[in-house]
Formats: structure tokens, sequence, C-alpha cells
């Protein structure tokens, strides 16, 4: 009879070090930010309209569950682009992202929505967008 085999985890890619930003580094990412959110708030429109005739057209099934499925990949794909800038997409319809920021020595969220010009607000981590409060109160630290 064999001894307990030791179970070897399968080896998995690091977890990516939180980017963080000042107002100004992220105002500067928002001209790549703004297409990129754009293009999320599209393709997510598109794919809820795409659902909604899967549930209401059943002849059509196997052509809309593809053209679905290709607007899933390609959202996300643009949810991993704008990850890799740094920055997390917290609302599909409003194309509202935070970055990462410091207030106090403290991690903060630097709130931005598709429309505005640039970052006027922030907020606590767990306040969300109802906590927000404009940057003229942040007191940044890097």
């Amino acid at each position: 009879m064999a001894g307990p085999q030791s179970f070897m985890p399968p080896s998995v890619s690091p977890s990516k070090a939180i980017k963080h930003f000042t107002v100004a580094q992220a105002n500067k990412a928002l001209a790549l930010v703004k297409r990129i959110v754009a293009d999320i708030v599209a393709c997510h429109d598109q794919a809820t309209q795409l659902q909604s005739q899967l549930e209401s057209q059943p002849k059509d099934q196997k052509t809309i569950e593809k053209q679905l499925e290709g607007k899933l990949e390609r959202l996300q794909s643009l949810v991993d682009e704008l990850g890799e800038v740094g920055c997390e997409l917290k609302d599909y319809q409003m194309g509202l992202v935070d970055f990462v920021g410091k207030h106090k020595g403290r991690d903060v969220c630097l709130c931005w929505k598709l429309g505005e010009e640039q970052i006027t607000h922030w907020h606590e981590i767990n306040s969300g967008y109802s906590g927000r409060q404009p940057v003229s109160v942040l007191e940044e630290t890097v």
C-alpha cells in the first residue's frame, strides 16, 4: 500500500501590485481610459440588447448566442485593458472607474465616470460613489 503522496498545488501567477495614482497622474491616464470606457459602455449595451433578443427570439438562438459570445469576449478584453492601466471598472452602464490614490497616508479611490473631463472627486475605499468628496479636500500622499 502506497503512502500518502505530497500534494503540489499548480503554480499561479503572482497577484498584481496595486498601482497608486495622484490626481495629476490619473488625469493624465484619462486620455486612454476615456476611450476604453466608452468602448466598454457601448459593448455592454450591445451585449444587453443581444441578451434581450436571445430571450425574445428563440428561433435565431444560435446566431444570437454566437454574437453575444463575441461581445462578452470583447467586453472582457476591454476590462482587462483597463486593468492594465491600473484602474478598476465599477459600473458598466455609467462607465464608472476608480483609481487608487492616497489621502492622509491611507488608500482611497479617485473616482471618475464617463462624460467627466477630469478627476473631480474621491471617496473612501468602502464608501462607494455615494460617498464622493471633491478633490479639493484631498490630502494626497504618494
